[in-house]
């Protein structure tokens, strides 16, 4: 995620916080592998969401310098309910919604609701990867000046963990073309398959293990809180507290390179190595011809990615008071509070290694590799039962590691006439203790216990369990906004903002070498918090069903992160505005957006060439428009959404193309209970790339792509009682 050109690092939101009913998902929006949207789920209990970019929400919350998105449940105001039943209408999904909500008494009321899914999702896996559930329940009980709300959430899902995945790349680097190998779709096909549901490898104990791939990105969520607001003296008090016991995993297909099956054999096998299937419907038989498998001739080494998400726990409780003063014809609000948090790391990372053929339809089947003189390179398809082909680095991970976070805050905002002047202030402690264990190189160990070591079992990740590197540090950063909104007239009005963020690093830190192993203490006390400065000012009109916002950013922002395992700190810069409209006339409705983004990158510790350069994947436009038309019995409209192209990292050569994409939807009302849906995300089946592993075209035409969903259309029908 991006937000008004804070760089796209790494994955999920580094820079945003995801919220559920107030509070975050997850202390820190991007935690390898699991970030804050693998554990939220939106359905039928979702009343609205809002959403908070830009500076003013650096004291708004914690570790979110560049926006908030709180998503917002039902909480029984609305008496009845709606069961939903949905399928996939051009690929599989069975999947049932459900919720009610209903008054108890004159005082009390509450609201239940959920799903379930199954089905094999939008790409081809060869398997069941979509299946799971969420219950969510609330009851609030109202009283003079208040009310108080236990609220409780059960969510455990599997959906596949869809990766890079295989394209050709053709003509040059300012202006390549990209496309599909033979017999495989980029869009449609993934590098799962059928016969690669389990990895064998060693746990966090040393013990051989087994692990079932199709769980995918699988989040099991436990939650548990209350929200309650009453008034004390005038003032307003509320406070939000939740504890969410969070494990499940994830588990990926993490390709490395896509080469000829013949340059695939000799890299790794010497020269005259052979291939042979290791599973499938042909197993055990020799290829004879790798030039031509499967009609491309293509091999891939995959490191499967397995996290076992041990422990991801999170406790937050967030108080604060609010008070608007009146003086005449001038308003003065306060707002002063208190936030802490307990984050939970506890992870293993652990890995094993495969060579799988290019095949798609979910029927890619594992290959063996022998040298030339006999000798197996492979064990059933295996390469390594721990992290391969050199890419990862050589070694497991296990995290047992917890960060506590406290903040005061406060702000004050003025209004006299049509002027409103506000301010804010939060400052952050951040303790962080723990330890974690690396296993690096290899050890040999009998994987399948027959008594001998195969090539592959002597490429064992394995854990020293009598020492542990220690994790202990503290850091503390303010945080800062200040702003003024002038209104000319009631549909005219003009703002400016400035302000400072931080945004604490966690397990990106221990992960990347940032941290003495001897003393536990970071090797670079600035790494511990990066800080976010943005500067914003526009202009908003409504009048008669026009809505218009022009805003221009000046940001810049410190990221502290890795690049394939080598650490780095890097400042960049942008400039841009933002421009958002909605017109509205009858039953006709259209909302439109773009973003113009001059971003550059300012200082780069490990690559000083890099200064000057555009942030990879960071295009200098983004837009969106969405028509539609709504009468009594039915709507219909469509999602446009799209980005010119970009750079694929911070060298500045190859160039990513830009799309986009149509999602379009219709809905008819059949009676007053019930209505029918049919919605289509990716309506033309673009291929849209979202990140390429290739700084330049490879020599072999062949490159790695991270890509949106295909066509997916659905059918729903809904009853509401």
């Amino acid at each position: 995620m991006t937000i008004r050109g804070l760089p796209l690092s790494a994955n999920g939101a580094k820079y945003a916080q995801f919220e559920e009913d107030g509070l975050p998902v997850l202390e820190f929006g991007d935690i390898g592998w699991a970030s804050s949207d693998v554990f939220l789920r939106t359905d039928l209990n979702l009343a609205g969401v809002q959403a908070i970019r830009g500076g003013s929400a650096s004291t708004f919350a914690s570790n979110s310098p560049g926006g908030v998105i709180n998503f917002i449940s039902k909480t029984g105001v609305t008496e009845g309910g709606t069961i939903a039943a949905t399928v996939g209408l051009d690929f599989e999904r069975y999947r049932l919604d459900f919720d009610y909500g209903a008054k108890l008494s004159d005082t009390v009321r509450m609201h239940i609701g959920g799903f379930y899914r199954q089905g094999e999702g939008p790409r081809a896996v060869g398997f069941e990867g979509e299946r799971g559930v969420q219950i969510k329940l609330n009851i609030t009980k109202e009283f003079t000046g208040g009310y108080v709300r236990f609220y409780g959430k059960y969510l455990n899902d599997r959906t596949p963990a869809y990766s890079t995945v295989p394209v050709t790349i053709t003509g040059s680097n300012a202006d390549p073309k990209y496309g599909a190998v033979v017999g495989f779709d980029p869009t449609h096909d993934t590098l799962m398959s059928k016969y690669a549901t389990t990895l064998l490898t060693l746990d966090g104990t040393n013990q051989v293990a087994s692990y079932d791939l199709t769980d995918g990105q699988h989040p099991v969520v436990k939650s548990a809180g209350f929200e309650a607001q009453f008034e004390v003296a005038g003032w307003t008090i509320i406070d939000r507290a939740r504890y969410s016991g969070i494990s499940g995993g994830f588990r990926s297909a993490e390709q490395v390179v896509t080469n000829t099956a013949t340059a695939i054999a000799t890299q790794y096998g010497g020269a005259g190595a052979t291939l042979s299937y290791a599973n499938g419907p042909t197993a055990g038989q020799l290829i004879t011809n790798p030039a031509t498998l499967n009609g491309n001739g293509l091999l891939v080494p995959i490191n499967f990615a397995n996290l076992d998400f041990r422990g991801l726990d999170d406790f937050t409780n967030d108080a604060r008071a609010s008070r608007t003063f009146a003086m005449g014809k001038t308003e003065l609000t306060v707002t002063a509070g208190f936030y802490k948090s307990r984050q939970q790391i506890d992870v293993d990372y652990l890995w094993g290694s495969v060579l799988s053929e290019v095949k798609g339809g979910g029927q890619a089947a594992l290959i063996n590799l022998t040298s030339a003189n006999g000798t197996p390179v492979t064990q059933n398809g295996y390469y390594s039962f721990g992290p391969g082909f050199g890419s990862i680095g050589l070694g497991h991970l296990s995290l047992k590691t917890a960060y506590n976070i406290s903040a005061p805050y406060g702000s004050a905002n003025f209004k006299v006439g049509k002027l409103s002047l506000g301010g804010s202030l939060r400052y952050d402690f951040v303790d962080a203790k723990g330890s974690y264990r690396r296993a690096p190189g290899y050890s040999a160990v009998d994987v399948n216990g027959d008594g001998t070591l195969s090539a592959a079992e002597k490429r064992v990740s394995q854990f020293n369990l009598t020492t542990a590197s220690p994790l202990a540090y503290s850091a503390r950063y303010l945080s800062y906004s200040a702003s003024a909104n002038y209104r000319f007239a009631q549909s005219l009005s003009a703002f400016a903002r400035y302000s400072r963020g931080g945004r604490a690093n966690a397990d990106r830190l221990v992960r990347n070498g940032f941290v003495d192993l001897t003393t536990g203490d970071l090797t670079k006390s600035s790494a511990a918090v990066d800080i976010v400065k943005q500067l914003e000012g526009g202009v908003k009109y409504r009048n008669n069903g026009l809505t218009l916002q022009i805003t221009g950013f000046s940001a810049k922002a410190d990221d502290t992160n890795a690049l394939r395992g080598v650490p780095f700190t890097r400042t960049y810069d942008a400039k841009g505005f933002e421009f958002e409209g909605e017109f509205q006339r009858g039953w006709f409705r259209i909302n439109t957006g773009a973003t113009y983004t001059n971003a550059k990158i300012s200082a780069d510790n490990l690559t000083p060439s890099n200064v000057g350069n555009k942030p990879g994947r960071q295009p200098d436009w983004i837009f969106q428009a969405i028509p539609q038309i709504t009468t009594k019995t039915f709507s219909v409209g469509a999602a446009f959404i799209g980005t010119i192209s970009s750079f694929t990292d911070t060298i500045n050569r190859l160039r990513q193309p830009g799309y986009i994409t149509t999602d379009a939807f219709m809905r008819y009302t059949l009676n007053d209970r019930m209505t029918v849906s049919v919605n289509a995300n990716n309506l033309f089946d673009v291929l849209a790339i979202a990140a390429l592993n290739e700084g330049t075209i490879p020599a072999s035409g062949l490159g790695l792509a991270r890509v949106l969903n295909p066509r997916a259309t659905s059918a729903t029908i809904s009853f509401r009682f």
